[in-house]
């Protein structure tokens, strides 16, 4: 697989020049370490999974921290929980911008140390698997079906990259999160994964899946804080405005990667898709990560919510950037009409928004009223057309 340009090289560059260092997180595997390289050739580089480099650094931190002034990238470092601290001592002694950028395979919620010891020291940005409109040349419907994490999409056949996906899942569950502190059960942890392949896209009952798993709904939500501070599931919550009307309160859940969705859920290759029941809600997650990720590069702090009344009115995914709400309907399929938006009209009537967007699978664009318009995914993805 060719060397791929990433769309958030741009903003990293942008965060070192504004900030001492840069934190730059998202799942394993993801290519993180590789857009690091690519954006800043030059910079040491050291990883906190070779024994070497985890050593030079345990040994004496502040004398190598004092050897390593500036263009310094240390990956994995929530290994080394004690970097965090002694990189706020560096910072402060020597002040400069665009000194060091620090590559974690856990969010912040995991890390606690970025907030307590390195706030307002670092920028902070998230990696995610691969983007349609990076992979040049590939087909959407292998991007919806495989995912985007580089080792998936660099395999050759369904085989070794079923392979892959169960060696990742065993790995984050069995030495990962254990290295973070997480000891929870393996069998427990794989099981409820898989079992929220049946609950993609849906609302999420907790003490459904509890009941189902013979633990409590505590353990359910901290095992669901865990898979999310992975960067494995999104918790989607309830857009909620001062209407007359019961709103849900109920979070949606999404896998992220569409490709450990379908392995999870026991998919095969790409021809199993047509018939699966979830394929809808598949193609749903697939768009609501896309367009979360462009809007974080293209907006600041922009907010992600779905909209739902207790009657079952619902637009799949709100952004908002600021004041201002963007609302999005995703339908699998072409054919959209008056009657298939009624939710989208409805959350538009009470939020006063006067412009809302239907996202398809089709090919042509096009408005269904002066307020509506329709567009096909794969010109979203492509750049063709801009929602921000």
């Amino acid at each position: 697989m060719k060397m791929v340009h990433r769309d958030q090289e741009k903003r990293l560059k942008a965060l070192l020049r504004g900030f001492p260092g840069v934190l730059l997180t998202g799942p394993r595997q993801c290519g993180k370490s590789t857009m690091a390289r690519m954006t800043l050739p030059g910079w040491d580089f050291f990883d906190l999974e070779r024994p070497s480099d985890l050593a030079m650094l345990d040994t004496d931190l502040e004398g190598f921290l004092d050897a390593h002034p500036k263009k310094l990238i240390i990956d994995e470092a929530q290994r080394m929980p004690a970097l965090f601290a002694a990189m706020r001592h560096a910072s402060d002694k020597r002040k400069g911008k665009g000194r060091f950028v620090l590559l974690g395979s856990a969010g912040p919620t995991l890390m606690r140390q970025v907030s307590e010891s390195l706030a307002g020291r670092v920028g902070l940005m998230e990696l995610t698997p691969f983007l349609l409109r990076e992979l040049e040349g590939t087909k959407a419907k292998e991007r919806w079906f495989w995912g985007g994490f580089p080792p998936v999409l660099a395999q050759r056949n369904a085989r070794m990259r079923g392979e892959w996906f169960n060696s990742y899942i065993t790995t984050l569950i069995e030495r990962d999160l254990p290295m973070l502190g997480f000891n929870l059960p393996p069998v427990r942890l794989r099981r409820l994964w898989t079992m929220l392949t049946h609950v993609h896209g849906q609302l999420l009952n907790v003490s459904d899946l509890a009941r189902s798993l013979g633990v409590s709904a505590h353990t359910v939500n901290g095992d669901l804080d865990v898979l999310e501070g992975a960067y494995m599931i999104r918790r989607l919550p309830p857009y909620h405005a001062n209407v007359q009307k019961r709103l849900t309160k109920s979070p949606k859940l999404y896998i992220r990667d569409t490709g450990l969705l379908h392995f999870l859920a026991g998919l095969r290759k790409p021809a199993d898709l047509v018939t699966w029941p979830k394929r809808g809600h598949s193609f749903e997650g697939l768009v609501v990560e896309e367009l979360a990720t462009l809007a974080h590069n293209r907006l600041v702090s922009p907010g992600l919510f779905f909209w739902r009344t207790q009657a079952g009115a619902e637009v799949d995914l709100l952004i908002a950037n600021g004041r201002q709400l963007l609302p999005i309907e995703i339908k699998l399929g072409a054919a959209v009409d008056h009657r298939s938006v009624a939710g989208l009209r409805q959350c538009m009537a009470d939020l006063g928004l006067n412009r809302g967007w239907v996202i398809t699978s089709g090919t042509e664009p096009r408005r269904l009223s002066p307020s509506i318009d329709v567009v096909p995914w794969s010109m979203i993805a492509s750049g063709e057309i801009d929602l921000f």
